[in-house]
């Protein structure tokens, strides 16, 4: 075989391990969880839905419409390369930040339990702080990777100012939990690029200092309560975290079956957005809701070995940031509803019924597999 010919057989043959090096496992688990969830989300809704409109699909079809737009999107935004968005970060975050205030504008922002999250679009309902943490993640990555400052100069300058920023609108809806969410992933993304010192003291200091501040609320405080001792108001502020439980009592090991879940029937509330990790373990047991945090471990775990192979501070940092914009809600989902954590009313990412918070998760999967291929794509 000529010199030429053998060349041109180990130029295919690099291109081709690094085409394979390219982890089709990084959005085949979230598809896997998203059809999971599609599955419970008609299982749990198809009551209502016949009663309603007749049909048992009508719930589960809607999130079906969320799922091939979500993968759409996430197909279109593996296509534009990362300095694209490092080059507009700036640009998308002002944007998100100025749609946030969209919430406050009677007749497009939707009010709901006394506070302003949601804005109408047609047919369809978005809640733009979910697109506020993915503009955040970008910009905040760039920054920080860029910046040359002093570790003190660049906490209070940068990391600080963007999260100040960025909640006042938040502040103004009022979404507390959307504001410790960004706020805790701000930190986070500070951690991977900085290190811990900064965001420990001060971001548990400015917790404690807020912690009266943010329980001042009645139906916070109740949350709080409910969380301590769930049994001290059981028709109350205890009922949902009770029933939740109840429902991981009901299922056991291998569940009632599908379909067959009780807690469904009015018992438990919001069974199909946030309290669908309790209906998982009503209807599928202990193996359905060990199935789904092994299918995040997994995902986690894979993103991982992507992130230690990033060449740049600004990919390794932005695959932190989005990697963590995923894993975040799970925990706090998953701890609020087994009792670990107070409840904040956070969806479970993938599965949980709700359209902005699908759609967006399906966008930082496109631009993680995205900064995956720019990764394995560059000489080493």
């Amino acid at each position: 075989m000529s010199e030429v010919s053998m060349d041109q057989t180990r130029g295919l043959n690099g291109t081709y391990e690094k085409i394979q090096r390219v982890d089709p496992f990084l959005w085949i688990i979230p598809l896997v969880l998203n059809c999971f969830g599609l599955v419970m989300i008609v299982s749990l809704t198809s009551p209502h839905s016949m009663e309603v409109w007749g049909s048992p699909f009508v719930v589960g079809f809607r999130q079906v419409q969320w799922s091939f737009l979500g993968l759409t999107a996430m197909f279109l935004i593996y296509l534009f390369p990362i300095a694209f968005w490092e080059r507009l970060s700036a640009y998308l975050w002002m944007a998100a930040f100025l749609l946030s205030f969209c919430t406050l504008i009677p007749g497009i922002g939707i009010e709901a339990g006394g506070a302003r999250r949601w804005i109408d679009i047609g047919t369809l309902q978005f809640q733009p702080i979910e697109l506020l943490i993915f503009a955040v993640v970008i910009h905040l990555s760039k920054c920080l990777s860029r910046s040359e400052e002093a570790p003190l100069k660049m906490f209070l300058g940068i990391t600080l100012a963007v999260i100040f920023i960025s909640i006042i609108p938040l502040l103004l809806q009022p979404d507390i939990g959307g504001m410790l969410l960004l706020s805790i992933i701000c930190m986070g993304i500070h951690v991977e690029n900085r290190g811990w010192g900064y965001p420990l003291v001060i971001g548990s200091a400015g917790l404690a200092l807020l912690f009266p501040f943010i329980i001042r609320e009645s139906y916070r405080l109740r949350r709080y309560v409910a969380f301590l001792d769930p049994w001290k108001e059981p028709l109350d502020s205890g009922f949902q975290v009770i029933q939740g439980l109840v429902a991981f009592a009901n299922g056991g090991l291998l569940g009632v079956g599908i379909g067959k879940g009780l807690q469904k029937m009015n018992y438990l509330p919001a069974a199909h957005t946030d309290y669908i990790f309790a209906a998982i373990g009503e209807e599928f047991g202990f193996i359905g809701t060990g199935l789904v945090v092994i299918l995040f471990t997994m995902w986690a775990w894979r993103c991982f070995k992507v992130y230690k192979q990033a060449p740049s501070p600004f990919l390794r940092t932005l695959l932190w940031g989005l990697v963590i914009s995923v894993l975040l809600p799970f925990f706090i989902n998953v701890g609020g509803v087994t009792k670990l954590l107070p409840l904040t009313g956070m969806p479970l990412p993938f599965m949980s019924y709700g359209g902005s918070s699908l759609l967006m998760m399906w966008i930082r999967v496109g631009l993680i597999v995205r900064i995956t291929k720019e990764i394995v794509g560059t000489p080493s």
